[in-house]
Protein backbone atom coordinates (compact mmCIF):
# COMPACT_ATOMS: atom_id res chain seq x y z
CA UNK A 1 0.00 0.00 0.00
CA UNK A 2 1.23 3.79 -0.81
CA UNK A 3 -0.31 7.05 0.15
CA UNK A 4 0.40 8.97 -2.90
CA UNK A 5 2.79 11.43 -1.24
CA UNK A 6 5.22 11.54 -3.84
CA UNK A 7 8.94 11.25 -2.14
CA UNK A 8 11.35 12.14 -4.81
CA UNK A 9 11.24 12.69 -8.32
CA UNK A 10 13.51 9.87 -10.28
CA UNK A 11 15.33 9.36 -13.77
CA UNK A 12 15.34 6.67 -16.18
CA UNK A 13 18.49 5.35 -16.74
CA UNK A 14 17.40 2.61 -18.82
CA UNK A 15 14.81 0.69 -20.57
CA UNK A 16 15.28 -3.05 -21.51
CA UNK A 17 12.26 -3.48 -23.67
CA UNK A 18 11.34 -7.12 -24.60
CA UNK A 19 8.94 -8.29 -26.79
CA UNK A 20 5.78 -8.00 -24.13
CA UNK A 21 7.94 -6.19 -21.16
CA UNK A 22 10.22 -3.89 -20.25
CA UNK A 23 13.21 -3.54 -17.53
CA UNK A 24 13.53 -0.05 -15.97
CA UNK A 25 16.64 1.15 -14.11
CA UNK A 26 15.43 4.54 -12.26
CA UNK A 27 18.24 6.77 -11.18
CA UNK A 28 17.12 7.46 -7.10
CA UNK A 29 18.07 8.51 -3.72
CA UNK A 30 15.86 9.13 -0.71
CA UNK A 31 13.44 6.04 -1.90
CA UNK A 32 16.96 3.67 -1.95
CA UNK A 33 17.31 3.94 2.25
CA UNK A 34 16.46 1.37 3.66
CA UNK A 35 15.01 -0.34 0.19
CA UNK A 36 15.83 -4.16 0.01
CA UNK A 37 15.78 -6.30 -3.84
CA UNK A 38 11.51 -7.49 -3.47
CA UNK A 39 10.53 -4.23 -1.74
CA UNK A 40 7.96 -2.65 -4.01
CA UNK A 41 8.29 1.40 -4.93
CA UNK A 42 5.41 3.44 -6.88
CA UNK A 43 6.49 4.40 -9.78
CA UNK A 44 4.32 7.00 -11.26
CA UNK A 45 1.69 5.32 -8.96
CA UNK A 46 2.16 2.28 -10.10
CA UNK A 47 3.34 -0.61 -8.00
CA UNK A 48 6.69 -2.66 -8.74
CA UNK A 49 9.21 -4.53 -7.25
CA UNK A 50 12.82 -3.91 -6.71
CA UNK A 51 14.51 -6.33 -8.95
CA UNK A 52 17.93 -5.23 -8.66
CA UNK A 53 19.92 -2.50 -6.94
CA UNK A 54 23.05 -0.47 -6.87
CA UNK A 55 23.95 2.85 -5.03
CA UNK A 56 22.44 5.50 -7.48
CA UNK A 57 19.30 3.40 -8.88
CA UNK A 58 16.78 0.35 -8.98
CA UNK A 59 15.49 -1.59 -11.40
CA UNK A 60 12.27 -2.97 -11.72
CA UNK A 61 10.46 -5.74 -14.33
CA UNK A 62 7.29 -4.25 -16.00
CA UNK A 63 4.65 -6.76 -17.20
CA UNK A 64 2.86 -7.05 -20.31
CA UNK A 65 -0.26 -6.06 -18.34
CA UNK A 66 1.29 -2.91 -16.43
CA UNK A 67 2.54 -1.56 -19.85
CA UNK A 68 -0.90 -2.04 -22.12
CA UNK A 69 -2.39 -0.64 -18.68
CA UNK A 70 -0.65 2.55 -18.06
CA UNK A 71 1.34 5.14 -19.92
CA UNK A 72 4.84 3.07 -18.38
CA UNK A 73 5.51 2.20 -22.58
CA UNK A 74 5.94 6.08 -23.03
CA UNK A 75 8.72 6.64 -20.64
CA UNK A 76 12.01 7.24 -22.13
CA UNK A 77 15.84 7.60 -20.90
CA UNK A 78 15.68 11.07 -19.00
CA UNK A 79 12.02 10.81 -18.20
CA UNK A 80 10.72 12.00 -15.13
CA UNK A 81 9.00 10.10 -12.30
CA UNK A 82 7.66 10.22 -9.34
CA UNK A 83 8.50 7.60 -6.53
CA UNK A 84 7.11 6.14 -3.43
CA UNK A 85 8.17 3.80 -1.27
CA UNK A 86 5.70 1.64 0.54
CA UNK A 87 4.22 2.46 3.50
CA UNK A 88 5.12 0.89 6.69
CA UNK A 89 2.39 -0.88 8.91
CA UNK A 90 3.19 1.14 11.66
CA UNK A 91 3.58 4.66 10.34
CA UNK A 92 2.15 7.86 9.82
CA UNK A 93 1.05 8.34 6.16
CA UNK A 94 -0.63 11.83 4.76
CA UNK A 95 -2.39 10.95 1.54
CA UNK A 96 -4.77 8.26 0.67
CA UNK A 97 -4.73 4.40 0.59
CA UNK A 98 -3.04 3.55 -2.52
CA UNK A 99 -2.69 0.37 -4.54
CA UNK A 100 -0.86 0.98 -7.28
CA UNK A 101 -2.79 -0.70 -9.54
CA UNK A 102 -3.76 0.58 -12.44
CA UNK A 103 -7.28 1.02 -13.95
CA UNK A 104 -5.57 3.18 -17.14
CA UNK A 105 -4.88 6.39 -18.60
CA UNK A 106 -6.45 9.32 -19.03
CA UNK A 107 -5.27 13.19 -20.87
CA UNK A 108 -5.24 15.88 -19.79
CA UNK A 109 -7.39 18.44 -21.34
CA UNK A 110 -7.30 21.71 -19.46
CA UNK A 111 -4.81 22.90 -16.43
CA UNK A 112 -6.57 26.39 -14.78
CA UNK A 113 -4.81 28.17 -11.90
CA UNK A 114 -7.17 29.99 -8.79
CA UNK A 115 -5.12 31.60 -6.80
CA UNK A 116 -2.57 29.11 -5.39
CA UNK A 117 -4.41 25.54 -6.75
CA UNK A 118 -4.09 24.09 -10.00
CA UNK A 119 -7.12 22.75 -11.55
CA UNK A 120 -6.68 19.83 -13.75
CA UNK A 121 -9.60 18.07 -16.17
CA UNK A 122 -8.73 14.84 -16.90
CA UNK A 123 -10.52 13.10 -19.52
CA UNK A 124 -10.67 9.18 -19.40
CA UNK A 125 -12.65 6.50 -20.64
CA UNK A 126 -15.75 5.19 -19.01
CA UNK A 127 -14.12 2.30 -18.25
CA UNK A 128 -12.09 4.42 -15.94
CA UNK A 129 -14.54 6.64 -14.83
CA UNK A 130 -17.14 4.40 -13.46
CA UNK A 131 -14.40 4.06 -10.71
CA UNK A 132 -14.24 7.59 -10.02
CA UNK A 133 -16.40 9.39 -7.55
CA UNK A 134 -16.64 12.99 -6.85
CA UNK A 135 -14.72 13.59 -3.61
CA UNK A 136 -13.44 10.22 -3.74
CA UNK A 137 -9.67 9.64 -4.15
CA UNK A 138 -7.36 8.84 -7.18
CA UNK A 139 -4.08 9.04 -8.07
CA UNK A 140 -2.57 10.92 -11.08
CA UNK A 141 1.26 10.08 -12.01
CA UNK A 142 1.30 8.80 -8.34
CA UNK A 143 0.05 12.07 -6.73
CA UNK A 144 -2.95 11.12 -4.23
CA UNK A 145 -5.18 13.55 -5.54
CA UNK A 146 -9.67 14.07 -3.94
CA UNK A 147 -11.85 14.00 -7.12
CA UNK A 148 -13.47 17.85 -7.38
CA UNK A 149 -15.99 16.91 -9.78
CA UNK A 150 -17.22 14.16 -12.35
CA UNK A 151 -18.95 14.42 -15.89
CA UNK A 152 -19.58 11.98 -18.29
CA UNK A 153 -15.87 12.33 -20.48
CA UNK A 154 -13.80 12.89 -17.17
CA UNK A 155 -13.26 14.47 -13.47
CA UNK A 156 -11.58 17.08 -12.27
CA UNK A 157 -8.77 17.62 -9.50
CA UNK A 158 -7.71 20.47 -7.70
CA UNK A 159 -4.03 20.63 -6.77
CA UNK A 160 -2.49 22.08 -3.92
CA UNK A 161 1.36 23.71 -4.72
CA UNK A 162 3.10 20.89 -3.26
CA UNK A 163 2.45 18.29 -5.83
CA UNK A 164 2.76 20.64 -8.55
CA UNK A 165 6.20 21.88 -7.52
CA UNK A 166 7.07 17.96 -6.99
CA UNK A 167 5.75 16.93 -10.43
CA UNK A 168 2.90 16.60 -12.35
CA UNK A 169 3.12 15.69 -16.09
CA UNK A 170 0.86 17.67 -18.50
CA UNK A 171 1.76 15.31 -21.38
CA UNK A 172 -0.72 12.63 -20.13
CA UNK A 173 -2.34 11.50 -16.59
CA UNK A 174 -2.03 7.95 -15.23
CA UNK A 175 -4.92 7.59 -13.09
CA UNK A 176 -4.32 4.77 -10.68
CA UNK A 177 -6.27 3.10 -7.34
Amino acid sequence: MFTGIVEEMGTVKQIRRGTHSAVLTICAKEVLNGTKVGDSIAVNGICLTVTELSADSFSADVMHETLNRSALSRLACGSHVNLERAMPANGRFGGHMVAGHVDGVGRITRIRRDDTAVWYTIQADPEILRYVVEKGSVTVDGISLTVASVGINGFSISAIPTPWRRRFSESGARATR
